[in-house]
């Protein structure tokens, strides 16, 4: 017997997941969610929190609602407003600032309007109204009024109205701190920064990239190093020799020369022994600055110590090193007008770990010595900034560090690697250019096609402007006016709704703004970013808490729940519900027609697209989307080649469903075929245009690594779909409300055997060894865990009858946050983290999420607008508009050809 269920919840607002029974099934899976309305039983496993729904179901579905709940509703509101306390004035008082004006209708603002907090069901005030218990009553009635009040003063719309403030802000107050000295990033790098727990340097406001052994030599290629001074700067030049070549040893005497060259990159590094500064060191400078030919590239120079130790701490000596400094620093100032020049200052000491002979090295004469060499450098030119960049952060490391050297003297190993990656990246930034270094890495010029996106969407912007000071205009000379002599107010005709071209309009015109944050927060330097840091805390506080918010904000219903809802983490189970929502669709409706297919490839791909273009990213640099755009069509393809299987013809005769479980055989053997023929695989994909489509760093190799991974997992969503549509067709499910999903004993046994299986798998891949061992297993058995979380989740009736709205919210747009989070979320194409509140990592998580999440929300509903207008459902005009976007992408294609050979 099929399920009956009653109606929703009042008050689910349009668009969202609102899980309501249907007499016919209207699952249409694939990546179309904005329309939510009405689902039934068949439709809640599909891939997408409200994928599809028919945009006058879910209006008639709200008036049936508001017809049949409203006495109930009326009677709760009633006993509410009698029972509400002090607070609750306290509360509204509080949150007055966001109230909407009197005559305000939500309705009209469509999903722009929509409650942050889902909306609690309309039978919880009734139902603390009849509570026996006064406190029960009273913490009832302040929970529903409280929620109620939050959603009717903060709306998406006035969230975003912050998100929009808080942007501006942030921009205006990194843009001023850019005009004040000493913000530059290379003086970041080489003055400032902190440890990320043990090993990892983190500088102040950029990114620090760890140096390959070929990075380096193609860096350094055809350049001569000079390090110049004591023991401490012969640890420096050791680890820097080592990134070039890990292999070369700490040997010979350490009071003479030391020279390193690689021969096959033609990289010179020379060691000079100048222990103190004195004539000896200045004439080695001299003789550089006099000289065109041996004059290294980079010369890094600094000493101390030693002239410390052999004078016994004496003030005679510190104010003869001030001295010979000084007629040093305008032989360094001449030699840095065509090298690079660095001083390294004087590290600390752990004075209790000292030998007796090194006793007079303290922390007070070292401080004098950097004193003095600073006050002389800065100093050296007068009038204008020193070339010469003083080397500082090795002393913020050794601070740190000093404590686990073995005499006290001299830096361990890491804080030596420490400081010599940095130096690399001073010196290397700027010619490799690698995506997670940004400390002393100039702006890239934007390309011809980035120039005509902002062409496009400034025009955009500026009609956008023009057309609001029209309507404006317009609207004011129809507003509410008095006719002196009827004594009566006229009021003005209702406003025509928005025709499609002013949508789009609109739409390019907001697109454009989000896209100018992108660009900001990841393409120029504005905003800071910093490398990523893992710990457990970080990690799991706000998954904790998310998790409470989520388990706080669940809604009651009386249908089989949709796994998609939950299942979010990974990367298979989203391709399992891809595989599971599009088989459903097609098997269900028949819709083979070219409008369908149009929608889901543009509602999947528009975001990509225009961060293509605006980002100047590749398209497979943004794996996720084309490896669901691939799994859709070959499904589509799949199910609509001859013979065409479907539900209705199925129920005629068992023979079709043999057919479709022979086509789904014949797909299986077709993905085992290419995961064993990776040359079949790449020569297809390697033809043009798909090439262009699928290349990343000018291979396939990542596009089959990324396909390879879950090869299955689209087939086991569409064999499950299958059975479980089978299944329910002959009515061997038990849907209803607190009742298990199947007879009893075999429920027990199932519900067992998927929390072993989960516990196994989670287990599992815990203690998997090697990234390539997990790997080469992940495609067979991901699926376990996968359809031990279904079972477990919809089994018992209890855990089926419930849903957290919070979580289904966030599921509607999970296509955008993924792909919002590479840029604006994170940085650095992933890399790194953006850093919008420098100094305090929990408010700066909190505010880049929530304009992270704000942009995700509107870049939804701009895609889903321009779905609508750009691919109508009328044959001839979709057509037309096919072969506009054919058009696009062909320019396209010769902009990005043109731009390739230009950077060749």
């Amino acid at each position: 017997m099929p399920l009956q269920t009653p109606a929703p919840p009042c008050g689910t607002p349009k668009g969202a997941e609102a899980p309501q029974p249907q007499p016919q099934p209207q699952q249409e899976g694939g990546e179309e969610r904005r329309d939510a309305g009405s689902v039934s039983a068949q439709e809640r496993l599909s891939p997408r929190d409200g994928q599809e729904g028919a945009g006058a179901s879910a209006d008639a579905d709200a008036e049936k609602c508001a017809g049949t709940s409203e006495p109930r509703r009326r009677a709760g509101e009633a006993s509410a407003e009698a029972e509400s306390s002090v607070w609750q004035w306290l509360l509204l008082a509080a949150l007055r600032p966001w109230r909407q004006p009197p005559n305000y209708s939500q309705a009209a603002e469509g999903l722009a309007q929509a409650p942050l907090l889902p909306p609690s069901p309309a039978r919880a005030p009734a139902a603390a109204a009849r509570c026996c218990h006064g406190g029960s009553k009273m913490a009832a009635v302040a929970y529903t009024r409280g929620r109620r009040e939050i959603n009717q003063y903060f709306s998406v719309s006035s969230a975003k109205g912050l998100a929009l403030a808080a942007v501006l802000l942030l921009a205006a107050g990194h843009a001023a701190l850019r005009h004040y000295p000493g913000h530059d990033s290379c003086e970041h790098l080489l003055s400032s920064g902190r440890f990320l727990g043990e090993k990892v340097w983190q500088p102040h406001s950029c990114m620090m990239h760890k140096y390959k052994v070929s990075e380096a030599k193609n860096c350094l290629i055809d350049k001569h190093i000079a390090f110049i001074g004591d023991s401490r700067i012969r640890q420096l030049f050791y680890s820097f020799v080592k990134i070039i070549n890990p292999q070369f040893k700490e040997e010979g005497n350490k009071h003479e020369n030391i020279p390193f060259e690689d021969r096959i990159s033609s990289v010179k590094v020379d060691f000079l022994w100048y222990p103190e500064v004195n004539a000896s060191m200045k004439q080695c400078v001299k003789l550089w600055t006099e000289e065109s030919v041996g004059k290294p590239h980079i010369i890094v120079a600094g000493a101390a110590t030693w002239s410390i130790k052999s004078h016994n701490g004496s003030e005679e000596a510190l104010a003869q090193y001030k001295t010979n400094i000084t007629s040093l620093a305008p032989l360094l100032e001449k030699l840095a007008r065509t090298s690079d020049v660095y001083w390294v200052l004087q590290d600390p000491v752990y004075e209790d770990l000292l030998s007796e002979n090194r006793r007079m090295i303290t922390n007070e004469k070292i401080n004098a010595y950097n004193e003095a060499a600073i006050s002389v450098l800065n100093g050296s030119s007068k009038n204008a900034k020193s070339r010469v960049k003083v080397f500082r952060v090795s002393q913020l490391i050794a601070q740190e560090t000093i404590m686990e050297s073995v005499d006290g003297l001299h830096l361990p190993e890491s804080s030596r690697e420490t400081s010599a990656m940095i130096l690399m990246n001073v010196c290397c930034n700027k010619v490799v250019r690698p995506i997670d270094g940004s400390c002393c890495q100039p702006l890239e010029a934007p390309t011809l096609t980035q120039k005509l996106a902002a062409g496009f969407f400034g025009l955009s912007i500026a009609g956008c402007l023009v057309l609001h000071l029209v309507h404006r205009h317009g609207h004011r000379r129809s507003r509410l006016c008095t006719d002196v002599e009827a004594g009566e107010e006229k009021k003005a005709a209702p406003t025509p709704p928005a025709c499609p071209s002013e949508v789009v309009l609109q739409s390019c015109c907001k697109l454009g703004l989000i896209m100018a944050y992108f660009y900001l927060c990841d393409r120029a330097d504005l905003f800071m970013k910093e490398n990523k840091f893992y710990t457990h805390s970080s990690f799991f506080t706000p998954i904790i808490y998310l998790l409470v918010l989520g388990v706080f904000y669940n809604e009651n219903t009386k249908e089989f729940l949709p796994v998609y809802m939950h299942i979010r983490v990974l990367v298979a189970a989203y391709l399992f519900q891809t595989g599971y929502g599009h088989f459903s669709y097609f098997w269900i409706k028949g819709d083979f027609g070219i409008h369908r297919v149009c929608q889901v490839l543009f509602r999947l791909n528009f975001l990509v697209v225009v961060l293509c273009i605006v980002m100047d990213r590749p398209y497979q640099f943004y794996y996720f989307v084309p490896l669901v755009t691939v799994w859709f069509l070959v499904i589509y393809v799949t199910l609509a080649l001859w013979p065409q299987i479907t539900q209705k013809k199925a129920n005629g005769s068992c023979f079709w469903h043999l057919g479709a479980l022979m086509k789904l055989t014949f797909l299986l053997v077709c993905v085992c075929f290419l995961t064993y023929s990776q040359g079949a695989f790449e020569k297809i994909f390697s033809l043009w245009p798909l090439s262009k489509c699928f290349e990343l760093n000018g291979n396939v190799y990542e596009w089959w690594f990324r396909w390879k991974l879950d090869r299955y997992v689209v087939f086991h969503g569409m064999l499950f779909a299958f059975v479980y549509l089978a299944l329910q067709k002959r009515q061997m499910l038990s849907e209803g409300k607190g009742e298990p999903l199947l007879p009893s004993r075999m429920s027990n046994m199932l519900l067992f055997v998927s929390v072993v299986s989960f516990l196994t798998y989670s287990i599992w891949a815990s203690s998997c060894k090697t990234k390539a061992e997990c790997n080469e297993l992940h495609p067979a058995v991901s699926v376990v865990q996968i359809l031990a979380f279904i079972l477990i989740r919809n089994i018992p009736g209890y855990v089926r009858s419930v849903y957290s709205s919070f979580f289904a919210w966030f599921g509607k747009i999970s296509l955008e946050l993924f792909i919002c989070q590479y840029h604006i979320w994170l940085a650095a194409d992933t890399r790194g983290i953006l850093v919008l509140i420098p100094g305090n990592p929990m408010v700066n998580i909190t505010v880049s999420t929530f304009i992270f999440v704000c942009v995700a929300h509107e870049i939804s509903r701009i895609t889903n607008d321009l779905a609508q207008i750009l691919i109508p459902k009328e044959s001839a005009a979709l057509w037309k508009r096919l072969a506009c976007i054919a058009g696009f992408f062909s320019a396209l294609l010769l902009l990005s050809s043109i731009q390739g050979e230009h950077r060749r």
